[in-house]
């Protein structure tokens, strides 16, 4: 099959011919119709995640139909319309039996853990416990921006921030996350501010549904204090850097409540907290990492209700050949949406 491949930490992308994958007994072969590019991604690329092994094939937001199954499966079958969750659990750990998949503690990664979806086919093992069957009226371009950003951006915002009618929140970053989830905000009712470095991204955030913009330029806390009348019910830093963890604490108001959603490594790993602002106004700092399949029903129904439309998030479509070139530029955040490759025969 085709996929694209590196063999050191940022080093030449190459889309060559490699083995196919053959499934675990308990998991299965999906020939990917589908994949997203995200800057997980390139955060693998470039090393950043102990997990990744090389040579390496990334890709983890994905959908397809189901080729191979395991023995030991006994919920799904070849031909089915399939996604699945980023992060997959092993279904026998403690978090598992709870329920809590995205924090397992031997959790499998596609495009981390093992190899990914910039390929004709992926290897996804657990199939029984992670796998989400589609809905045909839910194309796959379309199913395949949920893996990541927006099934991570719906559950930071609605299983762990709990945010109500009538909130204000504050998105720092509008990337595929911070879109996502200002999306999802506005379909819970709550008020959305977003911040970002560019301009044309906060005016493709207003028509998502964000009631303000603030060009990160400014005193990002000041404008927030000042638009909400005393800081932000919540907020998530959906970029996940030093500048944006802070200003996303800083912002809320008493008792308010900050979601760390991007993913805090290089240089940024280590950053500020302004702590004594989390005692003295009684804050809640929260992560918040990918999304269990369980959980996939509550989203899928907001989509089959158009209460939310991830398919505007898509900015692109691209083939398989063009994939390397697009991870490489991750890290410069051009553009305002999700870039997916859709075809994989050229």
């Amino acid at each position: 099959m085709k996929a694209v491949l590196f063999e050191s930490f940022g080093g030449a992308l190459s889309c060559v011919d490699v083995r196919d994958p053959t499934p675990t007994s308990g998991g299965v072969v999906i020939k990917v119709e589908a994949s997203g590019i995200c800057r997980s991604d390139w955060h693998g690329w470039m090393g950043h995640d102990a997990d990744v092994r090389l040579p390496h094939v990334p890709g983890h937001e994905l959908a397809g139909v189901i080729a191979a199954v395991g023995a030991d499966v006994t919920r799904f079958k070849v031909g089915e319309r399939v996604t699945v969750p980023f992060v997959s659990g092993c279904g026998r750990c403690e978090q598992c039996a709870s329920g809590q998949q995205q924090i397992c503690a031997v959790q499998f990664q596609p495009g981390f853990t093992a190899w990914g979806s910039f390929a004709e086919f992926v290897a996804i093992d657990y199939a029984d416990i992670n796998l989400v069957k589609l809905p045909e009226s839910i194309d796959f371009v379309t199913a395949a921006s949920l893996g990541c950003r927006f099934a991570t951006s719906f559950r930071a915002i609605v299983d762990q921030a709990r945010v109500r009618p009538g909130e204000w929140l504050a998105i720092h970053g509008c990337g595929g996350v911070g879109l996502s989830a200002i999306m999802i905000a506005n379909a819970m009712g709550a008020r959305v501010i977003a911040v970002d470095i560019d301009q044309t991204k906060l005016d493709f955030a207003k028509r998502l549904g964000a009631e303000v913009g603030v060009l990160a330029n400014a005193d990002v806390k000041a404008a927030i204090l000042e638009h909400t009348r005393g800081g932000a019910h919540v907020s998530m830093d959906a970029l996940g850097s030093r500048v944006t963890c802070y200003n996303s604490i800083a912002c809320l108001r008493p008792q308010g409540r900050h979601v760390q959603v991007g993913l805090m490594l290089g240089a940024h790993a280590d950053p500020p907290v302004p702590m004594g602002l989390v005692i003295a106004k009684e804050l809640q700092v929260m992560g918040s990492h990918g999304m269990q399949a369980h959980r996939y029903g509550a989203m899928l129904d907001l989509i089959l209700t158009g209460r939310v439309q991830p398919q505007l998030l898509v900015e692109k479509t691209i083939p398989l050949t063009a994939a390397s070139a697009a991870l490489a530029a991750m890290d410069t955040f051009r553009g305002t949406g999700i870039t997916v490759i859709n075809d994989f025969t050229n």
